[in-house]
């Protein structure tokens, strides 16, 4: 006898309303990287943000940590359709960087060290919604997650989060990055699913 009607699919959770299409739970952390890890002493690193006439505004490791810092709380979700939800950072908001900067580009480019670049509108760097994060789960970032420092975008695909970060250059015109060259969505919603070009 069928016990129920049919296309009865359950009911989503809370939780699994968290999760985009395509997606699924995972409580690891998957490493996934291109190339080998980059090693970064925090007395080399810095973090420079440009703006599109060439003016630099830069900080040390030190004085990176003495800006405001926020405990993000947010879910993460990998292109390659893993969700890691309510995880817990500390770092610097992108509008705190930003705050000083004059500039009228809509466009940012992220740099990290040992080469990796990606691709953002400014708008989705701004509002709360992005911070430069040196602390992952109460502990120093590790290196395989990006550490010293990592961008963190939740909002979108986590390869926009880039690893290693030193640094934004604000552009008028919109200049894919690394994996975008290669393929991947220019934005990368994950609710929209847009891991590829045309999606």
């Amino acid at each position: 006898m069928n016990m129920f009607t049919r296309g009865f699919q359950g009911r989503r959770t809370a939780e699994s309303d968290r999760v985009p299409p395509g997606q699924y739970r995972t409580d690891d952390f998957p490493v996934l990287s291109v190339g080998p890890t980059p090693r970064v002493d925090t007395d080399d690193w810095t973090f420079t943000v440009t703006a599109e006439t060439g003016a630099a505004h830069s900080w040390t490791w030190d004085e990176f940590l003495g800006l405001p810092q926020e405990r993000p709380h947010v879910d993460i979700h990998c292109v390659t359709r893993w969700s890691k939800l309510d995880t817990d950072w500390v770092g610097v908001s992108l509008d705190t960087l930003l705050a000083d900067v004059e500039s009228t580009a809509e466009y940012v480019l992220a740099h990290s060290y040992g080469g990796y670049t990606t691709n953002l509108p400014l708008e989705d760097l701004t509002d709360g919604r992005a911070w430069v994060v040196h602390t992952f789960d109460g502990e120093p970032l590790a290196a395989e997650h990006g550490g010293p420092a990592r961008l963190l975008v939740p909002h979108l695909y986590f390869w926009k989060s880039a690893k290693w970060v030193r640094g934004l250059t604000l552009t008028q015109e919109d200049e894919p990055g690394f994996w975008e060259q290669g393929g991947y969505h220019d934005y990368g919603d994950p609710w929209r699913e847009q891991r590829y070009r045309g999606d």
